[in-house]
């Protein structure tokens, strides 16, 4: 009986770590095709922006109007998520397609707390449209599939 109302604890205590640690998002919009399609599922690992690497897909919040919000990130569930891949970080040199949208001069660096990220699909709003993201808007970075559409 003592053993397992220690396991129970023990798993109580994981869960609420993972649950402080691990978000499902679930993808909307063609932007991530072919390697992702609206309607899956995705494990979501939080992860502070500045942790971040150059190819990993991430999970951000999305600009209200073309305004990035600052200050905390909206709750999981309250907020509009969107998905791209990183394709520089700060100090990399901005990509060629990314220069006129970011107001930045081809090659220059990435400035700090800022990121580049496009979508693997033909159909995708990014930063070769708006720019950079704010690092401090990204949830984190996806871990894998859960579920297809």
């Amino acid at each position: 009986m003592r053993y397992l109302v220690i396991l129970l604890g023990v798993l109580a205590g994981v869960l609420a770590v993972a649950r402080r640690r691990l978000v499902v998002v679930q993808v909307t919009g063609p932007s991530m095709l072919p390697t992702y399609r609206s309607g899956d599922r995705v494990l979501v690992r939080r992860v502070a922006g500045a942790k971040l690497g150059r190819g990993q897909v991430v999970v951000f919040e999305a600009a209200p109007g073309g305004l990035w919000r600052t200050g905390p990130l909206s709750a999981p569930k309250d907020a509009k998520w969107l998905i791209k891949r990183v394709a520089a970080l700060p100090g990399d040199p901005v990509p060629p397609e990314v220069a006129h949208a970011a107001g930045a001069p081809e090659g220059a660096p990435v400035p700090a707390g800022r990121l580049v990220v496009i979508g693997d699909g033909p159909l995708s709003a990014d930063s070769r449209h708006w720019g950079y993201l704010p690092a401090d808007r990204v949830l984190g970075v996806v871990v894998r599939r859960l579920s297809s559409s």
